[in-house]
């Protein structure tokens, strides 16, 4: 029998390979040895495998090809109203979540968007969730690996021949028996009658969580404990329920403004599980006190634009850490503000009561404040015993109110001695204040009745830097010559918006000492030569400028060449070109 070439070499070659002896690693044909592109949903852009940014495409679903490994994950500016169960269980790295600018509803997150929901009846493995976790195969026990070592009598195997139900690798103490028919098994699966369900959240990572400008209706359920800033702003929370926040016990930061919050929003001990909150923004609500029973280390508290009206001593007396208090643009009036409603808040160090209705300071205010805001009040009168202790004062602003010279009484700004920024300006002033604090270096003066000031209006103020006289009624010589002498440091004085352009000259400044302009010199010449004050600038009012400054010509001067100097040689100063 005689075989053909080609069926020879086809039997020398040996049988196929099988798909089990290909080479892995081997290219093979439409392959390519570049790796596989991330996954990225469709019109996204994720610049990092660990950044997936869906911003402002107009997107109506939640994308559901994320990948895993994202940390970053931006959503806000679409029209998504609903996150599907199951669509955040494979996100468990995230970090950063923005759903801000979208349709969200309550119905569209539901108590499993940010955790599952466990029974605590059932075993630990048990989820009662199908959808995210489904249940495992029905055990099958293979005893064929067993028998021998459990030294089973052969007339008993002979009995197995049916597939047994069993478990690989398992020594056996005694016979087992024969399973009883499929139909007689208990599910296993089968859910508890009265399970009690527990949230085990699933972004164990997340920090930041911004639902601001949607829908909702209430807080969101099932929230992280790693959760650190929680912004629900402009959306339509009328009520805050305790226990949607109880699990969020790590939270820093909550942000509710301008939602629908009214006197019973906020129930007594409603976030007193937020044991560690910082920082809490409640403005542009409508809150009539201030919510009782708030976290005793709160840090800032930010109330602007409700409906408080009263203040009582202790509204305030639970939150003695409290560091930043903003009151402004309420309803607040002096008859109802009690005299020890600040005094518990020993650690305030900035008070904000803009845009009320009072019409005098308010008493016992602590002496640890920075700053202090009173503008767009009713101030008719200052008296030095309200602002006495207040020695670590550095603002205070008064401006929009109606304050007279003859409304601020003596000795007003002598406990003021670490101010540095005064706003006065607004008021029914006719001159400057006698008796500025002496390191004030800011004086807001404009939108008053002045119309002359003195040679010795600034005597009390040397670090003065800015000055601000406009909109007054002063003309070109209301001001006096000797106004400025002594203040080596003003450098802003702005006279606009008068009936006529003032002229300003400013003092000539103090002399210099040379500074070293590079490193290596062995030493400075201490000398300084004579320099000619420069002559007086007298401005013509048609320049068209408001404000004339006596601007100096000061040389730069650099340090003396030390290169072939002696000390008896005078220093050779050089004008800087």
């Amino acid at each position: 029998m005689r075989l053909s070439l080609p069926l020879l070499l086809l039997l020398l070659s040996g049988p196929p390979p099988t798909s089990g002896m290909e080479d892995a690693a081997f290219p093979h044909l439409g392959e390519s040895l570049q790796p596989p592109p991330r996954a990225c949903p469709l019109r996204c852009f994720c610049p990092r495998a660990d950044t997936v940014d869906c911003n402002g495409l107009d997107l109506q679903v939640f994308p559901d090809n994320i990948t895993r490994a994202a940390q970053h994950l931006s959503l806000q500016n679409n029209l998504i109203s609903k996150v599907p169960r199951g669509a955040l269980s494979r996100q468990t790295h995230l970090r950063e979540l923005y759903l801000q600018h979208n349709q969200l509803t309550d119905s569209g997150l539901d108590a499993t968007t940010f955790s599952f929901i466990i029974q605590t009846s059932s075993p630990p493995h048990a989820i009662s969730d199908p959808e995210l976790c489904p249940a495992p195969p029905r055990p099958t026990i293979r005893l064929e690996s067993a028998l021998t070592s459990a030294r089973v009598p052969p007339a008993h195997v002979s009995q197995l021949n049916q597939p047994p139900v069993g478990v690989s690798s398992f020594y056996l103490r005694t016979t087992p028996q024969p399973p009883p028919p499929r139909a007689t098994w208990p599910p296993l699966w089968a859910p508890s009658p009265t399970p009690a369900l527990s949230p085990a959240s699933k972004l164990q990572h997340l920090e930041y969580l911004d639902l601001s400008h949607n829908q909702l209706a209430s807080v969101p359920a099932g929230l992280p404990r790693t959760l650190a800033v929680l912004h629900l702003g402009r959306n339509r929370i009328r009520w805050v329920e305790a226990a949607r926040l109880r699990g969020a016990r790590g939270l820093r930061y909550l942000l509710l403004q301008h939602n629908q919050l009214g006197a019973t929003g906020l129930p007594a001990g409603a976030l007193r599980p937020l044991r560690r909150l910082h920082t809490l923004h409640l403005y542009g609500n409508r809150l009539e006190r201030v919510p009782p029973a708030l976290p005793r280390r709160l840090r800032a508290l930010v109330l602007p634009h409700n409906h408080m009206t009263a203040l009582g001593a202790r509204d305030l007396a639970g939150m003695p850490g409290l560091a930043e208090l903003n009151l402004a643009y309420n309803r607040l009036v002096s008859a109802r503000v009690h005299r020890r409603a600040f005094r518990p808040l020993r650690a305030l160090r900035s008070l904000d009561l803009a845009g009320n209705q009072l019409t005098r300071v308010p008493g016992g205010l602590p002496g640890s404040l920075h700053t202090l805001r009173l503008q767009r009040n009713q101030l008719r009168t200052l008296e030095p015993e309200l602002l006495a202790g207040l020695d670590q004062l550095r603002e205070l602003s008064l401006a929009h109110n109606r304050l007279r010279i003859g409304d601020i009484g003596p000795g007003t700004w002598h406990e003021l001695q670490a101010l540095q920024v005064l706003d006065l300006s607004h008021n029914e002033l006719s001159f400057v204040p006698p008796d500025l604090p002496e390191a004030l270096e800011e004086l807001h003066l404009q939108g008053n009745r002045i119309s002359h000031v003195g040679a010795e209006a600034f005597l009390s103020t040397p670090r003065l830097r800015a000055l601000f006289l406009r909109a007054n009624r002063l003309h070109m010589t209301s001001i006096e010559p000797e106004a400025f002498l002594g203040l080596l440091h003003l450098s802003v004085v702005d006279t606009a918006g008068n009936p006529e352009q003032v002229l300003v000259r400013l003092p000539p400044a103090a002399p210099r000492q040379p500074r070293v302009l590079r490193a290596g010199l062995p030493e400075l010449c201490r000398r300084e030569a004579g320099t000619r004050a420069p002559p007086p600038h007298t401005g013509r009012p048609g320049r068209g400028r408001s404000v004339q400054l006596a601007h100096q010509a000061h040389r730069q001067r650099q340090p003396c060449r030390t290169h072939g100097h002696t000390p008896r040689s005078p220093c050779r100063w050089r004008q800087q070109q």
